[in-house]
């Protein structure tokens, strides 16, 4: 021990405190050593200097390596265009080598290089005209750099897009399949009656709503309804299924129409409360034989009301006011109402998809106003031509239909000599 009591008498070598210092001045010598040609050599990214012409006088060793060409290759024996491939030499002479002459400098333009084995190397060029100090140009400096991740970056891109549209038109495949399940294949044929109907579907990405069914009573009699559900997808598919079989079976057990509507409230009601509370909109309807024409007896709950076509020409709603939506309340009131078709006159059921499409009008709207001005004009008309017209009417919206729309129609044919034309 030393007089100056717990210090070693010979401390062994160690980091002192300028240690650090010295480290980053010896880091910082190094960079200061490194030479101009061979940071220009060894870059990142390759370098070509090329004569106006082209002729390739300088290119660093970094880009030789990607190319596996040797310096004597290319210097004074190849123009910059013969790296290029067919495609891209054709690009450099129609365009590169143009705005390179008007602007001086052309940017981030993607190019692919041949290399030395036949293969392709995707890169990004940016070039600059260099001039002399009498603004004469002298030559052209080209820096390249390596796309090929770029290139793996792209691919797998697209390689993703294709794949999400192939699950797309899957899904679109699988929501048009589920639609017509939840449709009839086609009306029944009704004796005495022309039938017809149209889906139109707003989006294929998203199964509808909206249904409809004409289909045989006992003792010749015809049921009839025509509905559209809240909301899109499978859940509302599911609601649409058993809101149509549960009509069906209702109106086989009583075919009164306010009947079959109540025990569809009853049904949604019972299975859709809670946190998911599921309702619809409907209108029924029955339809009976009566003397050359037929009874129609409909019942609504919140269904925008069907539309009577005369054969006189006229046309007009069949109200069914103070008809509740159905599902939201355990006894909901259904509204009905009974008019007789004689020949030529035309019923035509529809949903609201119809009359809230955008359009040019006022209001941004159709509407029920311009939907009734459609009808007037049809009139008189049979239920094939009716539904015809609709549709192209619907086809016409374009894009301002949001929402899927349905409408089905029946109409007391004339004789032959006094059809409608």
């Amino acid at each position: 021990m030393s007089a100056t009591g717990n210090a070693p008498e010979n401390p062994g070598p160690g980091p002192g405190p300028d240690a650090g210092d010295d480290a980053a001045k010896s880091a910082f010598s190094a960079l200061l050593e490194d030479s101009a040609e061979d940071l220009y050599e060894n870059a990142p990214c390759g370098y070509l200097s090329t004569l106006l012409d082209g002729q390739i006088a300088k290119v660093n060793t970094t880009l030789l390596s990607w190319l596996g060409f040797d310096r004597d290759d290319l210097v004074g024996r190849r123009r910059f265009s013969d790296l290029l491939t067919v495609g891209g030499k054709i690009y450099h002479e129609t365009h590169f080598a143009p705005l390179l002459r008007m602007q001086g400098e052309v940017s981030g333009i993607a190019l692919e290089l041949k290399t030395a084995d036949g293969g392709r190397l995707p890169v990004l060029a940016t070039s600059v005209v260099k001039t002399g100090s009498d603004g004469q140009p002298l030559l052209i400096r080209t820096t390249l750099f390596d796309a090929r991740d770029r290139r793996a970056y792209e691919t797998e891109l697209l390689r993703a897009r294709q794949e999400a549209e192939r699950e797309r038109e899957r899904l679109q495949r699988l929501a048009t399949t589920l639609q017509r399940t939840l449709l009839p294949p086609a009306l029944a044929p009704v004796p005495g009656l022309d039938v017809a109907a149209h889906y139109h579907i707003a989006s294929a990405d998203e199964v509808g709503g909206d249904f409809y069914d004409l289909f045989p009573l006992a003792a010749g009699a015809w049921g009839l309804f025509l509905g559209d559900v809240c909301g899109k997808g499978a859940a509302a598919a599911a609601v649409t299924s058993l809101a149509r079989y549960t009509l069906r079976a209702a109106a086989v057990y009583d075919p009164d129409p306010a009947s079959a509507l109540g025990s569809l409230n009853t049904v949604l009601h019972h299975e859709y409360q809670g946190d998911d509370p599921r309702f619809c909109t409907a209108i029924a309807g029955l339809l009976t034989p009566d003397d050359g024409g037929f009874t129609a007896t409909l019942a609504g709950g919140g269904h925008p009301s069907a539309l009577l076509l005369r054969a006189d020409g006229t046309a007009g709603y069949l109200p069914t006011p103070g008809g509740q939506l159905i599902g939201v309340l355990p006894d909901a009131h259904m509204v009905s109402t009974t008019v007789r078709l004689d020949p030529g006159d035309t019923l035509l059921l529809y949903t609201d998809g119809l009359t809230e499409a955008h359009t040019a009008l006022a209001g941004g709207r159709y509407g029920d106003e311009a939907l009734l001005d459609f009808a007037r004009d049809l009139a008189p008309t049979t239920a094939p031509h009716a539904v015809a017209a609709l549709t192209d009417l619907l086809e016409a919206f374009g894009e301002g239909l949001d929402d899927d729309a349905a409408v089905l129609a029946v109409s007391v044919p004339t004789a032959p000599s006094e059809e409608p034309q």
